[in-house]
């Protein structure tokens, strides 16, 4: 819509501005005018306010003049329409989609809050994008967020480190946090506001320098990620064993249903009727095909490839392998 209106404001204004050089031209070399008179010829011309011609025209003239007020017109008309409407939807257009977005963020629960749209919050948002799952966007920067008219993100212009802005993302009633502003002292000082805002609030953080790790630790923080040094890991490993990594790498959790390969499923899913079963028992390799490479108990304990025997808990995660149309199907046999 702000393209459109881009784009017929340039046309408009190139129009209006092609009469008044057509008038001005024609006036002084048609009919000899001076500079001065052919310009308030055309002025009083296309403004049509009735006074008369600096001096008499002969029928050739009156032709012009009278081709000159119809196009003038039209093309004012045209002009000004797209003006005003340019205006109005300025102010209005932006005002009615923060308040579609306020009504929508309003009506979320249990979504997540991404603090900082740079490069890491950008990959965040699109794998949240892929699983379906609400979000809102938090950044200071408003220029990040041109080109978003058409397309159903949610954001707010706001300094994250505020406790205001932090409420006005739903913060009471959201699930997860990501701090991925660029600086360590601002994702720091989220955490520590985000954890005294929501006890229960899990919270991940990017951070830079080594030191900043602990520090966000204790400030609330359940996850500490350091892209950098991730991605150092990832091209040493390449070195190392780069066919392992190759494979990791194919292995896809983007969330789009053609390409995933492994998922999570609670223990609430597997075990709907809330008793513990071994994993022999549960029956998931029969159901959907999918093969169980790791189990995560209740205390945030992790067990590689568990055995048949292993009672799931309440609580517990089983971490599942699979092709797509596998992955699919454990999806819609379990209901994920």
């Amino acid at each position: 819509m702000r393209e459109l209106l881009d784009s017929r404001i340039r046309l408009a204004v190139g129009l209006i501005i092609l009469v008044f050089i057509s008038g001005v031209v024609g006036f002084h070399f048609l009919y000899d005018y001076s500079w001065i008179d052919a310009l308030y010829m055309t002025i009083i011309t296309v403004s049509t306010v009735g006074y008369g011609e600096v001096q008499p025209m002969g029928p050739y003239g009156k032709i012009f003049t009278s081709i000159f007020i119809i196009s003038g017109l039209f093309i004012f008309g045209f002009g000004f329409s797209v003006i005003t409407e340019y205006i109005l939807n300025k102010n209005n257009i932006g005002n009615l989609r923060r308040n579609k977005m306020k009504k929508r963020i309003d009506s979320f629960n249990d979504h997540v809050i991404v603090c900082g749209y740079g490069q890491n919050g950008k990959e965040a948002v699109q794998k949240l994008i892929d699983y379906r799952k609400d979000f809102v966007i938090i950044d200071e920067n408003e220029e990040v967020f041109h080109g978003f008219e058409n397309d159903n993100l949610n954001y707010i212009v706001g300094n994250a480190t505020e406790d205001e802005v932090l409420m006005l993302a739903g913060i009471e009633r959201a699930s997860t946090l990501i701090c991925a502003l660029p600086r360590d002292a601002d994702n720091l000082f989220i955490v520590l506001s985000a954890r005294q805002l929501k006890k229960s609030l899990k919270i991940i953080s990017r951070a830079t320098e080594e030191n900043s790790y602990k520090k966000l630790k204790l400030a609330g923080a359940d996850n500490v990620i350091m892209p950098d040094r991730i991605g150092g890991s990832h091209m040493a490993s390449l070195v190392v064993v780069p066919d392992l990594v190759e494979f990791l790498d194919n292995l896809s959790v983007s969330g789009r249903h053609d390409s995933i390969n492994v998922e999570q499923i609670p223990f609430s899913k597997v075990c709907s009727d809330g008793v513990e079963k071994t994993i022999a028992e549960t029956d998931i390799r029969k159901n959907t095909g999918c093969s169980i490479i790791g189990y995560k108990s209740p205390t945030g304990n992790y067990v590689v490839n568990p055995e048949p025997s292993l009672k799931l808990e309440k609580e517990s995660k089983l971490i599942m392998i699979g092709r797509p149309e596998q992955i699919d199907t454990l999806k819609k046999y379990y209901s994920v």
